[in-house]
Parts: C-alpha cells; sequence; structure tokens
C-alpha cells in the first residue's frame, strides 16, 4: 500500500502536511509568558529598564551588608566632603553623614512607598472599577461622580491636602498618594468592563446561568490585567516623585530618616558650597522613574494584542 502511495506522490505531500500543521501549531503551543517575554526582550530598553530596577531594588533590600556607614552617624568634622574622598565615595552632606549610605537606606523607603502606594490605588481602583462597571445604574452614577470630584484637583495639590489634614508622617504620605492614585485605576477597569460585558462570551456566560461574582472573576478581571500592568509600572515613579516632593516640602518622611526626598530638601541649603549633596539623591530618583517609564512602554507593546506576533 505503502508503495503505492509513494509512486502517487501522496506519501510525500501528507508527510509535508504534517510538517506544516507542527510548524502551525508550535507558536499557538507558547504560553502568554512566553508570548509576552519573546516580545519584551526585543526592547533593548525595556530590558535596560528592568535589569536597572532589579539591581536598585537587590542593593536597597542588601542595605545592611553593601552600605559602608551608618546612614544617620553624625561627624561635623566630615561634613560636605566632595565626591571620591576616601572612605566616603560620594561624599558628605551638611552634617557629615555618607551620602552613599544614605543613598542605599534611602532606596528602601522610596521603593516601599512607591509600590506599596501604587498596590494600594491599583487594589481598591480596581474593586470600584470592576463593580461600578459590571453592574451600572445609580451606583456608578454616584461613584463616578465622586471620582470626577477627586479627579478635579491637581494630583499633588489633593495629595498635599491629604496630607495637612492627616498629619505630617510617612505613613501619611503613602495613604496620600495612594488615594491620588484611585481615581486612575477606577477608570481603567471600569472602561476594560464596560467593553468586555457586551462581548458574546460574557453573554453566553449570563445565559448559562453563571453566577456574577464567578464571571467577575474569571472573565472581566483577568481580561482587566494587561492595561492595569502597564498603568502600575508607569505609576510606580509616579509615587517616587510624589513621596519624594512630599517630603522635601516637610509633609512626609521625617528627618533624620535617609530618605531621598529628605535628602533633596537638605542638599539643595547647600547647592553652591556643596551641589552632590543634592544631585545624587536627585539623579537617583530621576534613573529609577526613566527605568520605570522604559519598562512600562515595553510591557504596553508587548501586552498589546495588535502587536503581538
Amino acid at each position: 500500500m505503502n508503495n503505492e502511495l509513494e509512486d502517487v506522490g501522496l506519501l510525500d505531500t501528507a508527510s509535508e502536511v504534517e510538517g506544516l500543521t507542527e510548524q502551525v501549531k508550535t507558536p499557538v503551543q507558547q504560553s502568554l509568558f512566553q508570548v509576552i517575554w519573546r516580545r519584551l526582550r526585543k526592547d533593548k530598553l525595556a530590558l535596560l529598564g528592568a535589569f536597572w530596577l532589579i539591581f536598585v531594588i537587590l542593593v536597597s533590600l542588601l542595605a545592611p551588608i553593601l552600605a559602608p556607614h551608618d546612614p544617620l552617624e553624625i561627624n561635623l568634622r566630615l561634613r560636605l566632603l566632595p565626591i571620591g574622598t576616601p572612605g566616603h565615595f560620594l561624599g558628605t552632606d551638611d552634617l557629615g553623614r555618607d551620602i552613599l549610605s544614605r543613598l542605599i537606606w534611602g532606596g528602601r523607603i522610596s521603593l516601599l512607598v512607591g509600590f506599596s502606594a501604587v498596590l494600594f490605588a491599583m487594589t481598591a481602583g480596581t474593586l470600584i472599577g470592576l463593580l461600578t462597571g459590571f453592574y451600572g445604574g445609580w451606583l456608578d452614577t454616584i461613584i463616578m461622580r465622586l471620582i470626577d470630584i477627586l479627579m478635579a484637583f491637581p494630583a499633588i495639590l489633593l495629595a498635599l491636602a491629604i496630607v495637612a489634614a492627616l498629619g505630617p508622617g510617612l505613613e501619611h504620605a503613602m495613604l496620600a498618594v495612594a488615594i491620588v492614585g484611585i481615581p486612575y485605576y477606577t477608570r481603567i477597569v471600569r472602561g476594560s468592563v464596560l467593553a468586555l460585558r457586551e462581548l458574546e462570551y460574557i453573554l453566553a456566560a449570563h445565559a448559562l446561568g453563571s453566577d456574577k461574582w464567578h464571571i467577575i472573576a474569571t472573565h472581566l478581571f483577568p481580561n482587566s490585567l494587561p492595561p492595569l500592568i502597564i498603568a502600575a509600572t508607569l505609576d510606580v515613579g509616579w509615587m517616587i516623585m510624589f513621596a519624594a516632593g512630599l517630603s522635601f516640602l516637610g509633609l512626609g518622611a521625617q528627618p533624620p530618616a535617609a530618605e531621598w526626598g529628605i535628602m533633596l530638601s537638605e542638599g539643595h541649603k547647600f547647592i553652591r558650597l556643596a551641589p552632590h549633596a543634592s544631585i545624587v539623591p536627585g539623579l537617583a530618583i530621576f534613573l529609577v522613574v526613566l527605568s520605570l517609564n522604559f519598562l512600562g512602554d515595553g510591557l504596553r507593546d508587548a501586552l498589546d494584542p495588535h502587536l503581538r506576533r
């Protein structure tokens, strides 16, 4: 039988079809994570941002090991030493504290505020957006009008007002920047839910008698994640800057804590005599925010279904 198939060329044709079928199956069998990673690794700036962010996080976590000095140790005899001084690679501030040590320890506070505020804002905004977008009606009208009121205020002024009402402090600053971010995530999730809830598979789930919470948890929430991930990545940088700005104004973390905003506030008084005291923490904030923006742009391209290939 095989001989007859070979004579008419059907066996070769079948083999070619089978080979083509395997080639077609290969990309389909890739997981979503593999597809995203394949696209993300082509973006050199996104990878650079990711590596720098991981480096800063690791250095901050290992602060007790890597910091050469106590960040709170005062030595007035060594005040305002320049960059490159033996034993003080990045110099010292106006109280003789080692800037490199304070920079390493300060990363812990700044990153903690940024990621914690985004996590809180994203959680609250996601819950509100899912409920208002799915149920609609009077609940959606009331909540969205409150969201509109919050969004009518400039973000930094709203954060200042909240901290002024609660009192200065790191926890209050963290809460203030988180509250400022809630309307942003609520709008993103609500818009995704409004677009998704009228699709055929959602209507089919309703027709089959699926529980509403089951539809929200298994269909609406997972499909709202891509824009949330992108927004959160970009928003961490803004949260870090907001927190640093509040600390700069004396409303966030309080001295003598080692925090980048406090270092900027203390260093700008000696900007002419010792510019490195404010340039170094400012550069640290700039590089972290820039790396998050690079990573966020890369994730946006990787998660966009219209660009995926």
